[in-house]
């Protein structure tokens, strides 16, 4: 499986297929012509047959993925919070049974801050303070599987004050752990190497944000 996501990674298939979607996306949100509206249509459904023969994914998935979006695409915003105590990063255990830093994508409502707050409160329990910026990441350069869209992750360290914690429909359980003794990432959401930089950053004194 490593090396299929290498060899994918490798290929320029993927990118084509995303430019054409993204050259897709545009045509069809700015054109007015009913002709060129087929024709940007029809791109768009060849950008998802190539990424579904070069990814194994079904037609169906991949549609869902990255054809039922309009308006001019821009990447979509992923927020994680970095959680401090005795050393030990807090992490939420999702239905899956994997593990990740409390977060999710940015309502349309919300911003960074607020939409970090209320994640947190929704998958952990705890209230938390917004403290610092650690990093902006581009998902595709650091989590598999790669997205057939772009996504900018956003990582914050926070303070907590209290909050008690329940099962919910996103998450059964919270807890803070070693950076040498992580349960079973989602590592489609945040990697230990991702972990690792948010542990730099609580470490440090003069931390710089770290921006792609």
């Amino acid at each position: 499986m490593h090396n299929q996501e290498n060899n994918l990674l490798e290929s320029p298939w993927l990118k084509w297929a995303i430019e054409l979607q993204f050259i897709a996306q545009a045509g069809l949100t700015y054109s007015k012509d009913s002709f060129d509206l087929k024709r940007f249509e029809r791109i768009r459904e060849i950008s998802a047959e190539i990424m579904s023969m070069k990814s194994g994914l079904s037609m169906e998935l991949v549609q869902d993925l990255f054809c039922n979006e309009t308006g001019f695409q821009t990447p979509k915003l992923d927020t994680r919070a970095a959680i401090f105590q005795n050393d030990k990063i807090l992490l939420v255990k999702e239905i899956s049974g994997k593990w990740s830093l409390p977060g999710g994508w940015v309502d349309v409502n919300e911003s960074i801050k607020s939409n970090i707050i209320k994640e947190v409160k929704e998958e952990s329990g705890f209230n938390a303070i917004p403290v610092k910026l650690i990093a902006l990441q581009d998902r595709n350069k650091h989590n598999r599987p790669l997205y057939a869209y772009g996504i900018c992750k956003v990582f914050v360290l926070c303070e907590i004050t209290d909050g008690e914690f329940a099962p919910n429909i996103e998450t059964s359980e919270r807890g803070f752990f070693d950076l040498d003794n992580l349960p079973l990432l989602a590592t489609e959401k945040n990697n230990k190497e991702q972990i690792e930089l948010c542990f730099q950053a609580f470490h440090s004194d003069n931390w710089e944000t770290i921006f792609e």
